[in-house]
């Protein structure tokens, strides 16, 4: 009986650490998406290339992005 109980215990645990990692990741996505968005808006409009755009901005969103979740991380935010 105490098996079965701890076991829905640990259960419970990871389904609502799950939900919490999903919360994270969708508000994250819509920060990258935003950053990338305007990024490549911009640089199109400066007249550079669709392809040249893409890998700029992925790489500027995602440097952005670390940094605030190493931030986070260290406590400085």
């Amino acid at each position: 009986m105490a098996n079965k109980l701890v076991a829905v215990f640990l259960m419970c645990i990871v389904v609502a650490t799950a939900l919490n990692v999903h919360t994270a990741e969708a508000a994250i996505d819509e920060q990258f998406k935003a950053c990338f968005n305007t990024c490549h808006s911009e640089c199109k409009d400066g007249g550079l290339g669709t392809n040249f755009c893409e890998m700029r901005c992925d790489s500027d969103c995602s440097a952005k992005e670390v940094a605030g979740a190493s931030s986070i991380v260290l406590g400085l935010a």
